[in-house]
């Protein structure tokens, strides 16, 4: 196959940001797979890329750190003005000096404090914290008979537990939560930006006053010794990479498990349907940009130097080649995690986050059904993400006293001497607010013991 250089116009790439993209991304894949396991792509308008779909490439560029960079600095269209500051995929793609975006030394100093932070983090103490929040959000629907499980549950789960899991007080939690909420969205993100960069500040501050037993306070602890701006900017990745994948991972096994083939059919267990999202609907299908430091040859397509080469992780593991592996749903050979020394440091507490939450889900509401035929439901336009638009269930009304139950238990566990003298009712007492409380402050309210 003669190589190619992908054209400056961007003629003939395929466009990653468009509803069919979003319906069907696996014709893109194989579209590109037909000429090269790597070819020319237009992430969003005026943004154009490589996209990486075949296994064993996509592995060779994960692996390769001399030949292939992820400074984002090094991004040719960027810095020639090519690329719009508005684009709606910078936020993703745009540098910053976190372990996500450097190289070499910087970046085995940086991952280091997230990887010892991260491991403190074990699965007992993971699954004490989902469970109260999840309890907590099943009650504000339970006695509807329905929801939205993307909405009320999947998408607020992970930003009331990472609230609690870096120690955020009431009022950063509630700004946190606010700001994480529109930059997923693309809802006014330079703003938002502003505000999330502005608390995490503040809680690093804070930290360093008092420091807990929480991540942040682990990071600041580190002997890498971070400076507060890049603690911050590691609280940005941690989060970021955390909230949206961890999302779109309990959404598309809970869709797999209430559909037709899912558990009430075969009794597929949660970890199986885990294991065939990560394989099939990779929460993060395309990312892990990388910049090469010359021209080079992608098995017929040529990448030149300082352009963005991406991974597609949902093409990789759709790769011919793997069809035994993902036959057998070999866990080893799936891309869903990445590979190479930018892997995730957090695929295991991620997946006990999302075993505990449909576990307390589908222990709570056992008759939970699909509201609509699974292949009605909408997928979210966007380049990097493979995340459902809602998830529309119904179930039995049931009451709403498994938040109750969560403090009674929380209670009894605690040493005599730390008890409250009664135990506060499930609801927060009514009072005369000095400011509007946010998501955080109410979930802190009823928890509060």
């Amino acid at each position: 196959m003669e190589a190619h250089s992908p054209s400056a116009s961007g003629a003939g790439r395929c466009p990653m940001h468009d509803a069919g993209f979003a319906t069907d991304p696996h014709q893109i894949y194989d579209r590109l797979r037909e000429h090269a396991p790597a070819g020319p792509v237009e992430l969003a308008p005026g943004v154009d890329a490589t996209l990486v779909v075949g296994h064993e490439m996509a592995l060779r560029v994960l692996q390769n750190t001399e030949l292939f960079a992820r400074d984002a600095r090094r991004w040719k269209d960027l810095n020639e003005g090519r690329v719009a500051l508005d684009s709606p995929v910078l936020p993703m793609m745009a540098y910053r000096p976190s372990c996500l975006f450097t190289d070499g030394a910087v970046h085995l100093r940086l991952r280091k404090a997230v990887v010892d932070s991260l491991a403190r983090l074990n699965t007992t103490r993971i699954r004490r914290d989902v469970e109260p929040i999840a309890d907590y959000l099943i009650d504000r629907f339970s006695e509807l008979g329905r929801a939205d499980l993307l909405g009320d549950y999947a998408k607020l789960l992970p930003l009331l537990l990472f609230n609690k899991l870096f120690g955020c007080p009431a009022e950063i939690g509630d700004t946190v939560t606010a700001a994480l909420s529109a930059i997923f969205d693309g809802k006014d993100a330079v703003r938002a930006n502003e505000e999330l960069t502005a608390s995490l500040m503040e809680l690093i501050a804070l930290k360093r006053r008092r420091p807990d037993d929480d991540v942040t306070s682990w990071l600041i602890q580190h002997p890498a010794g971070l400076t507060d701006e890049e603690l911050k900017d590691q609280l940005v990745l941690l989060m970021g990479a955390g909230i949206e994948p961890e999302r779109n991972l309990i959404g598309s096994s809970l869709m797999l498990l209430l559909s037709g083939a899912g558990v009430r059919e075969s009794g597929m267990l949660i970890e199986e349907a885990l294991d065939h999202v990560l394989w099939n609907q990779t929460p993060i299908a395309n990312y892990a940009t990388h910049y090469p430091v010359r021209d080079v040859d992608l098995g017929g397509h040529v990448a030149e130097a300082n352009t963005p080469v991406v991974i597609s992780f949902a093409g990789a593991n759709a790769d011919p080649a793997l069809a035994e592996a993902r036959r057998a749903h070999s866990k080893g050979a799936h891309l869903a995690w990445g590979a190479g020394p930018h892997a995730c440091p957090a695929k295991d507490p991620a997946q006990v986050i999302a075993t505990t939450a449909i576990e307390r889900l589908l222990n709570a509401l056992p008759d939970l059904k699909l509201a609509v035929p699974e292949k009605e439901l909408e997928w979210r336009p966007g380049p990097f993400h493979r995340a459902l638009v809602s998830l529309p269930v119904t179930f039995s009304p049931t009451p709403a006293t498994r938040t109750a139950t969560a403090m009674r238990e929380r209670v009894a566990a605690m040493p005599e001497a730390e008890r409250p003298v009664s135990v506060p009712s499930s609801q927060p007492a009514r009072q005369t607010p000095t400011r509007r409380k946010g998501f955080w402050s109410s979930f802190l309210d009823v928890f509060r013991v």
